[in-house]
């Protein structure tokens, strides 16, 4: 076997054996890691530094310095706020660049589930904490604010832009998406009623029995929706009056890839990671904050906290309202609050009941009511399948007067949960 020569400078010179030709390897790897690190400065580049939003991203950090540093709860749950809303808005962003690769139907799962893995996060700390009660508020706060102000924003926004026309949606998702948020309802109303009328079999075992049962219940009823959904029946909830074909198209010629598919998961899971480390001091100085703030804890909970969850969904159900994209904006708003009724709720249920926490689904009078009232305001408006800007500031009205309810509501719980 003969050993390759190369010519330097008129000399014949030996080189050595190598695999596949020459010295291109060593070249070619080279280049390859020059290449990993561009565009790892490039993912970086346009994650961190195109959203105005992540001016607010030091807050994050200096709400930890503060904890150790100072007693003051009311500046630490601030800045801790400020500091995730960047971050829950840049899961949206990393979730919708998944989606492009994935396709429409698992990308809009994708959307609903990290867009409430902020509002699932807290969740999870305060139940670990023992703070049921507000697990329960910004849970049911979550739902609140999607469907008055994030829906009535849409709305809002698309009618003073389209001002000359009704804007249309498929009639078909907003009935299937009011069917389960009812079904919700019922299951939290059911543990309520059983409390308050005092004919439980055996006193709070009962309601908490009732709400593990009826939360298994409504998981599977949620995922059967999911493979309904999945399972090729999308042609069910297509915008009305329009062919799936050119909806397509304009979808791809709308919608083209920033960053890759594996980047797009690792932001992912580094967002997952610092949210989930903010919202322990979140979750920690909340009592601290009422009492600093001078706020009832049940309005930290149910208005406050679902603003940094929801800023993502707000953004972008907004930004879709204004494209004449209703079914997209719709599907943000009221797919995430039947994510969060029919998943997230009965999943924290089962998460209790697996750390021996007793979470249950009866969320007392006050509340139940306000969502039972929320869900029937908002079916109403869905009925038509039509929005305009008046049905925009009806909601956001709506979502006024609850915020008030909140500010002069006092938690006949908040002394044992």
């Amino acid at each position: 076997m003969e050993t390759p020569q190369i010519e330097m400078g008129g000399f014949k010179v030996n080189s050595p054996q190598v695999p596949n030709g020459g010295l291109q390897p060593t070249v070619a790897s080279s280049w390859k890691s020059r290449g990993t690190v561009e565009r790892a400065l490039k993912s970086i580049r346009i994650v961190v530094f195109t959203s105005k939003l992540n001016l607010l991203m030091p807050f994050g950090p200096a709400s930890i310095i503060l904890h150790f540093t100072t007693r003051r709860h009311g500046l630490v749950f601030l800045f801790s706020m400020l500091g995730i809303t960047p971050l829950a808005e840049r899961l949206g962003y990393a979730t919708e660049q998944l989606a492009i690769y994935t396709g429409p139907t698992v990308g809009g799962l994708l959307n609903a589930t990290f867009g409430n893995a902020t509002e699932m996060i807290i969740a999870i700390y305060a139940l670990k904490n023992g703070m049921i009660r507000v697990v329960q508020q910004s849970l049911l706060g979550s739902i609140l604010s999607n469907m008055l102000l994030v829906m009535g924003c849409a709305f809002f926004a698309g009618g003073i832009v389209h001002r000359n026309k009704d804007q249309v949606f498929s009639k078909a998702t907003a009935v299937v998406n009011s069917g389960l948020l009812l079904m919700a309802v019922m299951g939290l109303m059911f543990p309520a009623v059983l409390h308050f009328t005092h004919s439980e079999v055996r006193q709070g075992a009962s309601e908490v029995a009732l709400s593990r049962f009826s939360s298994c219940i409504m998981l599977v009823a949620y995922a059967s929706y999911l493979y309904f959904q999945l399972s090729g029946r999308s042609n069910i909830y297509s915008p009305i009056g329009s062919e799936e074909a050119p909806n397509e198209d304009t979808v791809e010629e709308d919608e083209e890839a920033e960053i890759g598919m594996w980047e797009a998961v690792t932001w992912l899971a580094v967002l997952t990671l610092w949210v989930s480390f903010l919202s322990e001091y979140l979750v920690n100085a909340i009592e601290g904050a009422s009492d600093s703030l001078n706020l009832p804890v049940a309005f930290i909970s149910v208005i406050l906290l679902p603003i940094v969850g929801n800023a993502a969904e707000h953004a972008s159900a907004i930004m879709f309202a204004m494209k004449d994209k209703l079914d997209i904006a719709l599907g943000v708003a009221i797919g995430s609050s039947t994510q969060i009724s029919m998943f997230v709720i009965p999943f924290c249920v089962v998460i209790g009941w697996v750390m021996g926490q007793k979470m249950d689904l009866n969320f007392q009078l006050f509340e139940t009511a306000t969502l039972f009232i929320t869900v029937l305001v908002v079916a109403f408006m869905l009925q038509d399948g039509t929005a305009n800007y008046l049905k925009g500031l009806m909601l956001i009205l709506c979502y006024l007067i609850v915020a008030a309810s909140f500010f002069v509501h006092v938690d006949p719980q908040s002394s044992d949960g």
